[in-house]
């Protein structure tokens, strides 16, 4: 695989090279994050690690360079012994067992290489690491993406019209623990993937870019998801559908049709809602939301992380339910009051763990109360569960059996022998 031109190998040897004329004063901070034990090395460690060391380049007016095997390297000016310490104390913090970290000595973890005197050795370590991943094969290139302009986006949404919406629609399972291997389902999230609909756009639009034009492209492809129940080949349904929408797509005409002509009598509708949204306006969200109590259906604010929790005034928005976001580091926060008492006035059913991908997240959740979880962990247990039924089993795959669980229709789920089980609620 050949080296990313963006390496922060290449440009930490950018660097050197800017510095190699006047070297004096400068020094490096080599933190030596690879040689964590394997779990404490997972990439949203090294993001949040990353972001830990912000005060650190401040202080000495320096550069933060994340190498392709994870370690940090900080290049700047007067680098000391102390500075050392604050790096050390900064991972402490998040890591309780690590030996590397919790020696008598740190030195293997962290260094610093004074330049001039250390400045040829720790360019060559540099080199070596960068031409150590460089190799004859290239690897594929993603097609660069351009920011959808204004001019465009009509076009896009006309596009709309050409896509089998349903065929893109995925469901997902937010499971409620009630006991040890006791399961039930709480609700399915039905949504559509930007990556899935990139797929059969044009592939060099970045649709994300302009924060408005996507909004103005999702309020019309709400439309069309909610259109696309009725067209549907699932026939057990859960007792809560949950639903990412914009605020607004709440008073289409497509939103009342699916509430009065698709729903039973005893199914209720979740609205997720995004947080920016709601801060964006608030008196749409209030009023959003005492329209969906008419009904008897909820909103959720939805992609909150337990910092961000800070910030919202829970009470004073009164959400019926929030979804968390599970992030590796808060495998090493299990004092944290603040969130406690937000379970606590939620309620233990009101408060879902998204996002969760190993047992430590379930974990997590379940020392905070917190009973519901979705995340690719949620979707394996789910499918190894329905596939211990499934006489057919031998047949196929949990990740195919995963992937048609997901879809609403399409040949690939009509590829299912055992529909009834693939639908099976737990």
């Amino acid at each position: 695989m050949s080296k990313s031109a963006n390496s922060g190998e290449k440009y930490l040897l950018d660097a050197l090279d800017r510095v190699a004329r006047n070297p004096l004063d400068y020094s490096v901070l080599y933190v030596n994050i690879s040689k964590l034990r394997p779990k404490n090395r997972h990439p949203e460690f090294v993001k949040i690690f990353a972001r830990m060391f912000d005060s650190i380049v401040g202080v000495v007016r320096g550069q933060l360079f994340v190498l392709s095997n994870g370690d940090f390297a900080i290049l700047g000016k007067n680098i000391t012994g102390t500075t050392v310490d604050e790096a050390v104390k900064k991972i402490r913090l998040g890591l309780s067992s690590d030996p590397i970290i919790h020696g008598k000595s740190t030195k293997d973890f962290a260094k610093i290489y004074y330049f001039p005197e250390d400045y040829t050795s720790f360019y060559i370590k540099i080199q070596n690491m960068y031409n150590e991943d460089v190799q004859d094969v290239d690897v594929p290139q993603e097609t660069p993406k351009r920011p959808i302009s204004a001019d465009e986006i009509d076009d896009v949404i006309a596009q709309l019209d050409t896509i089998d919406i349903p065929e893109i629609i995925k469901r997902q399972s937010a499971i409620k623990i009630l006991a040890p291997n006791k399961f039930k389902v709480a609700f399915q999230e039905f949504f559509v993937a930007v990556k899935d609909l990139s797929k059969h756009l044009d592939e060099s639009l970045d649709l994300l870019a302009s924060r408005w034009l996507f909004l103005y492209l999702t309020q019309t492809l709400d439309k069309k998801t909610l259109n696309a129940f009725f067209y549907s080949d699932i026939v057990n349904w859960p007792e809560q559908i949950s639903l990412n929408l914009n605020l607004s797509s709440v008073f289409s005409h497509e939103f009342v049709h699916l509430a009065k002509n698709f729903l039973k009598p005893e199914q209720k509708l979740i609205v997720e809602v995004q947080l920016m949204d709601v801060f964006n306006n608030l008196p749409l969200y209030f009023k959003v939301k005492d329209i969906l109590h008419m009904g008897g259906h909820k909103l959720l604010i939805d992609s909150v992380s337990p910092s961000s929790l800070k910030m919202l005034k829970l009470k004073r928005l009164d959400p019926d339910m929030v979804k968390v976001f599970w992030e590796p580091l808060l495998e090493y926060d299990d004092h944290n009051e603040m969130f406690k008492k937000v379970v606590e006035d939620l309620g233990e059913d009101n408060v879902v763990l998204a996002k969760c991908d190993t047992n430590a997240a379930l974990k997590w959740g379940l020392e905070y109360k917190i009973n519901t979880f979705q995340g690719p962990i949620i979707d394996k247990l789910e499918v190894a569960l329905l596939q211990k039924r499934c006489p057919d089993a031998a047949n196929c795959t949990a990740t195919d059996c995963l992937h048609r669980k997901k879809l609403l229709w399409g040949s690939f789920r009509d590829e299912c022998t055992q529909k009834e089980i693939l639908e099976e609620l737990l």
